[in-house]
């Protein structure tokens, strides 16, 4: 008889596309004293990796200099049996200053504001790797659910 969680588990594309799908991500870094730091904010999934930018003096930054682990967090639904997330825990990567810096905040700027043409994103971006930077979220455990599945089973 299969467990409960592994009957929920979402299969590496489900995982995909509910990140596809998903607007918001819930961050979490550590502060010196080692309390939760959380924020929400918008994201892009990049070969199977989650990047967002930020201002490079923010808070989540500040911790993530002094302590790269991070967990992350996208979940929607509003009654158990639709409730859908994935949580990831991993170590962050700071991407900031250039080629790379251009091309993570192109792909997190582009996969927000889809309707910006070509200029209009490199005007942008130009202007946000001044102050921002980019983190890359390299994944050590993933953790997903799917309650929807349970109507399945």
């Amino acid at each position: 008889m299969a467990k409960l969680r592994d009957k929920i588990r979402m299969t590496d594309e489900e995982i995909g596309d509910f990140l596809r799908v998903s607007k918001t991500l819930v961050v979490s870094t550590l502060d010196r004293d080692g309390a939760p730091h959380l924020t929400a904010l918008w994201f892009a999934n990049h070969e199977g990796m989650i990047i967002f930018e930020t201002y490079g003096s923010s808070q989540k930054v500040v911790n993530l200099r002094r302590d790269p682990r991070i967990a992350v967090l996208c979940e929607t639904g509003e009654v158990y049996d639709q409730l859908r997330g994935v949580s990831i825990q991993g170590r962050a990567e700071i991407v900031d200053s250039g080629p790379r810096l251009v091309e993570l905040m192109s792909l997190v700027i582009k996969r927000n504001t889809p309707d910006l043409d070509a200029a209009a994103l490199a005007s942008h971006v130009e202007t946000m790797i001044r102050k921002r930077v980019v983190v890359v979220v390299r994944p050590d455990k993933v953790i997903s659910w799917d309650h929807r599945k349970l109507a399945q089973a």
